[in-house]
């Protein structure tokens, strides 16, 4: 056998190097506090750039694992929020909810939900959902105090009949005649304040809202120009 064919064979025949593993963080505040809110990670920042007493301050004064009364008021008003999931690999995804104020459901301290209709069919925030059951949920009030609200927890995904038969008090009545597909069920982590200082000011404009369209146009059009463009899963799809 010619040496270049017994190299070929011997590569063919290797074992696989093992894969890196990820370097574990220990949290400095473990021992001390072991359900401390936030992650080994900003715990450890706030060690190396000297943050600690700001932000057991914070902890203490302001993240609770439930919604007290003022929250679940606060989110009984609120007409949008923005949704963060990521994938098993941790790639992310953020999304924008929205619906007539109280469109998310608060059922009780420490559970809240959010419909799903019928979208674009890609299931980007679900599908990371079903590998990876972590949100993130913000909501900003813009027009009146200027505040906003983290939600994180674990969510999970609930056909609109089956969540009904748990809470019949559930809405009935949806904005244009819309009913939800399914419904998110987020149990809740933390819940904590999101600071004014950096919150613009808004005045809410009547619109007209075509929900449910699957007219281009109205749905925003190629706006930013991308149906054109070459991905690179058509040239794997297609051969090329």
């Amino acid at each position: 056998m010619a040496p270049a064919a017994m190299l070929d064979l011997e590569l063919a025949d290797a074992e696989p190097p093992p894969a890196p593993t990820e370097p574990q963080l220990a949290d400095p505040f473990q021992q001390a506090s072991p359900t401390l809110p936030g992650s080994a990670g900003e715990h450890l920042l706030q060690c190396a750039y000297g943050t600690e007493k700001r932000a057991r301050r914070f902890y203490d004064d302001q993240v609770l694992d439930r919604l007290n009364d003022e929250m679940k008021r606060f989110i009984g008003r609120m007409e949008m929020a923005f949704v963060a999931t990521a994938d098993a690999r941790g790639e992310c995804d953020a999304s924008l909810r929205a619906g007539p104020p109280g469109f998310i459901e608060v059922l009780d301290d420490q559970h809240v939900c959010y419909p799903e209709y019928r979208g674009n069919g890609v299931m980007a925030s679900l599908g990371n959902i079903s590998e990876n059951p972590h949100v993130g949920i913000l909501l900003v009030d813009f027009v009146t105090d200027l505040i906003g609200l983290h939600v994180n927890g674990k969510a999970r995904i609930v056909e609109d009949s089956d969540l009904r038969a748990i809470y019949p008090a559930l809405p009935s009545e949806f904005d244009r005649g819309r009913t939800p597909e399914r419904w998110v069920v987020v149990q809740v982590e933390e819940a904590y304040i999101h600071c004014r200082k950096h919150i613009p000011r808004m005045m809410p404009v009547l619109r007209e809202r075509t929900w449910g369209t699957d007219d281009v146009k109205r749905k925003g059009g190629d706006y930013f120009g991308a149906k054109g463009m070459p991905r690179p899963w058509h040239e794997v799809s297609t051969g090329r």
